[in-house]
Protein backbone atom coordinates (compact mmCIF):
# COMPACT_ATOMS: atom_id res chain seq x y z
CA UNK A 1 0.00 0.00 0.00
CA UNK A 2 1.49 3.33 -1.03
CA UNK A 3 0.84 6.82 0.23
CA UNK A 4 1.97 10.16 -1.12
CA UNK A 5 5.33 11.10 0.37
CA UNK A 6 6.44 14.02 -1.78
CA UNK A 7 6.94 14.94 -5.41
CA UNK A 8 9.43 12.15 -6.16
CA UNK A 9 8.76 9.79 -3.29
CA UNK A 10 6.08 7.56 -1.85
CA UNK A 11 5.71 5.82 1.48
CA UNK A 12 5.45 2.05 1.27
CA UNK A 13 4.06 0.14 4.25
CA UNK A 14 6.72 -2.30 5.48
CA UNK A 15 5.68 -3.80 8.82
CA UNK A 16 4.08 -3.18 12.18
CA UNK A 17 6.44 -1.41 14.60
CA UNK A 18 6.61 -4.33 17.10
CA UNK A 19 8.04 -6.60 14.36
CA UNK A 20 11.32 -4.68 14.66
CA UNK A 21 12.96 -5.46 18.01
CA UNK A 22 16.20 -3.75 19.04
CA UNK A 23 19.10 -5.93 17.86
CA UNK A 24 16.61 -8.59 16.72
CA UNK A 25 15.69 -10.18 13.43
CA UNK A 26 15.56 -8.13 10.27
CA UNK A 27 12.38 -7.65 8.28
CA UNK A 28 13.23 -8.41 4.64
CA UNK A 29 11.65 -6.71 1.62
CA UNK A 30 12.33 -6.44 -2.10
CA UNK A 31 13.00 -3.22 -3.98
CA UNK A 32 13.93 -2.09 -7.45
CA UNK A 33 17.27 -0.29 -7.04
CA UNK A 34 18.70 1.38 -10.16
CA UNK A 35 16.67 -0.97 -12.35
CA UNK A 36 17.60 -4.20 -10.53
CA UNK A 37 15.48 -6.26 -8.15
CA UNK A 38 17.32 -6.32 -4.82
CA UNK A 39 16.70 -7.66 -1.35
CA UNK A 40 16.62 -5.11 1.45
CA UNK A 41 16.14 -5.34 5.19
CA UNK A 42 14.95 -3.22 8.10
CA UNK A 43 16.19 -3.47 11.69
CA UNK A 44 15.74 -1.53 14.91
CA UNK A 45 18.77 -0.15 16.71
CA UNK A 46 18.67 2.00 19.85
CA UNK A 47 14.93 2.45 19.41
CA UNK A 48 14.99 3.67 15.81
CA UNK A 49 14.24 1.74 12.62
CA UNK A 50 16.87 1.63 9.85
CA UNK A 51 16.89 -0.04 6.42
CA UNK A 52 19.55 -0.94 3.87
CA UNK A 53 20.02 -2.88 0.67
CA UNK A 54 21.05 -6.38 1.70
CA UNK A 55 24.29 -6.17 -0.26
CA UNK A 56 27.76 -6.22 1.30
CA UNK A 57 30.11 -3.62 -0.15
CA UNK A 58 33.03 -6.07 -0.17
CA UNK A 59 31.34 -8.65 -2.41
CA UNK A 60 27.76 -8.11 -3.57
CA UNK A 61 26.33 -10.86 -1.33
CA UNK A 62 23.54 -10.74 1.23
CA UNK A 63 24.66 -10.20 4.81
CA UNK A 64 22.41 -12.77 6.56
CA UNK A 65 24.19 -15.58 8.41
CA UNK A 66 20.77 -17.18 8.95
CA UNK A 67 17.46 -16.03 7.46
CA UNK A 68 16.78 -12.46 8.68
CA UNK A 69 19.84 -12.47 11.00
CA UNK A 70 22.17 -9.58 10.20
CA UNK A 71 23.22 -8.45 13.69
CA UNK A 72 26.30 -9.93 15.35
CA UNK A 73 25.86 -11.73 18.69
CA UNK A 74 26.17 -8.46 20.61
CA UNK A 75 23.35 -6.78 18.65
CA UNK A 76 25.66 -3.79 18.09
CA UNK A 77 26.92 -4.40 14.53
CA UNK A 78 25.53 -5.50 11.18
CA UNK A 79 27.85 -8.29 10.10
CA UNK A 80 28.34 -9.92 6.71
CA UNK A 81 28.35 -13.67 7.16
CA UNK A 82 30.62 -14.29 4.16
CA UNK A 83 33.76 -12.28 5.00
CA UNK A 84 33.09 -10.51 8.31
CA UNK A 85 32.57 -6.95 7.09
CA UNK A 86 31.00 -4.93 9.94
CA UNK A 87 28.64 -1.98 9.53
CA UNK A 88 27.09 0.51 11.97
CA UNK A 89 23.37 -0.27 12.34
CA UNK A 90 22.39 3.40 12.57
CA UNK A 91 24.28 4.70 9.51
CA UNK A 92 25.39 1.67 7.49
CA UNK A 93 28.97 2.99 7.60
CA UNK A 94 31.80 0.46 7.30
CA UNK A 95 33.27 -0.17 10.75
CA UNK A 96 35.69 -3.01 10.12
CA UNK A 97 36.62 -5.92 7.95
CA UNK A 98 36.86 -5.93 4.16
CA UNK A 99 34.02 -3.51 3.39
CA UNK A 100 34.49 -0.84 0.74
CA UNK A 101 32.20 1.99 1.76
CA UNK A 102 28.88 1.90 3.55
CA UNK A 103 25.64 0.09 2.92
CA UNK A 104 23.00 1.76 0.74
CA UNK A 105 20.58 3.33 3.22
CA UNK A 106 16.83 3.34 2.64
CA UNK A 107 14.84 6.09 4.35
CA UNK A 108 12.23 4.90 6.83
CA UNK A 109 9.55 6.60 8.86
CA UNK A 110 7.37 5.31 11.66
CA UNK A 111 3.92 6.43 12.73
CA UNK A 112 0.72 5.01 14.14
CA UNK A 113 2.42 1.69 14.90
CA UNK A 114 3.64 1.14 11.35
CA UNK A 115 7.03 1.39 9.63
CA UNK A 116 7.20 2.74 6.06
CA UNK A 117 10.06 2.79 3.55
CA UNK A 118 10.45 5.72 1.16
CA UNK A 119 10.87 5.42 -2.58
CA UNK A 120 13.31 7.72 -4.43
CA UNK A 121 14.53 8.31 -7.96
CA UNK A 122 16.78 5.19 -7.73
CA UNK A 123 14.63 3.17 -5.33
CA UNK A 124 11.22 1.93 -6.41
CA UNK A 125 8.64 -0.61 -5.37
CA UNK A 126 8.62 -3.90 -7.25
CA UNK A 127 5.84 -3.94 -9.84
CA UNK A 128 3.95 -7.19 -10.28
Amino acid sequence: MAEAGGANSALMALCRSPELADGGQAVPFDVNYAGQTCRAFAVRFEGRPHAYLNRCTHVAMELDWQPNRVFDNSGQWLLCASHGAAYRPDTGACSGGPCQGGLVKIDLSERDGLVFWHTSYKLKAIEF
